[in-house]
């Protein structure tokens, strides 16, 4: 992939998310890592249904500018730790999607075992300790689960989901808010029923089937 085509893509993601409703305004950020091992990032100040593949910056992994006439991100920090931490960690996503920021908000983690896709593809969705925005509180609070998961609930403030393509991030955050939009319904019906530990190893062990189909047949 080209630095243009990979500058192109950031948008696209962006556009997503403006379009989802999971960022309003100037909200979250969206990042991905070049085959220079330098960080392509959004930058302040701009809405992300209106983000274009010249806006971009381009930093290193320590957070020094190497090109592009803005500034990064107020939240470039944690986008940082995670490639610093994850060398397999192609992109990042940032944002304010209503369900899981209100479960932020509640400090409420998505870990009941209600669906496969948690199950065998997300994963548990821990709650961050509160950090103050834009400071290091916010990559320091992430980092503890970095290694273990793919997503996090930051408290009071969003979600933040990581992969190793800009798709891939994408769809966590997107499986992020649809999870905490049916943890939600199942609340309000009373409480739902979790697979037991052995479905749920059951589906684990199915993991190589489901990605097996995932993948183009071979002609």
């Amino acid at each position: 992939m080209t630095d243009m085509e990979l500058r192109q893509e950031i948008c696209q993601i962006c556009h997503l998310l403006y379009d989802r409703g999971y960022v309003v305004s100037n909200d979250g950020n969206v990042s991905a890592r070049t085959k220079r091992g330098t960080v392509l990032i959004t930058p302040s100040g701009v809405g992300k249904g209106r983000m274009t593949p010249d806006m971009l910056v381009e930093t290193d992994l320590e957070g020094n500018i190497l090109s592009g006439d803005r500034h990064p991100s107020s939240e470039s920090k944690m986008h940082w730790m995670v490639y610093r931490e994850r060398p397999d960690i192609m992109a990042v996503v940032h944002a304010h999607p209503p369900m899981s920021t209100a479960f932020a908000i509640c400090r409420r983690p998505l870990k009941e075992r209600y669906l496969a896709e948690l199950v065998i593809g997300l994963g548990e969705v821990p709650v961050t300790e509160f950090a103050m925005l834009s400071t290091e509180e916010v990559p320091d609070s992430v980092q503890p689960f970095v290694h273990n998961h793919s997503a996090v609930l930051l408290a009071n403030h969003g979600a933040l989901t990581w992969g190793p393509s800009l798709l891939s991030a994408f769809d966590r955050m997107e499986t992020v808010e649809q999870t905490a939009k049916i943890y939600y319904y199942v609340s309000q019906l009373g409480g739902g029923t979790e697979m037991t530990p052995e479905q749920a190893d059951t589906l684990r062990s199915m993991t190589g089937f489901y990605q097996k189909l995932a993948q183009k047949r071979e002609s």
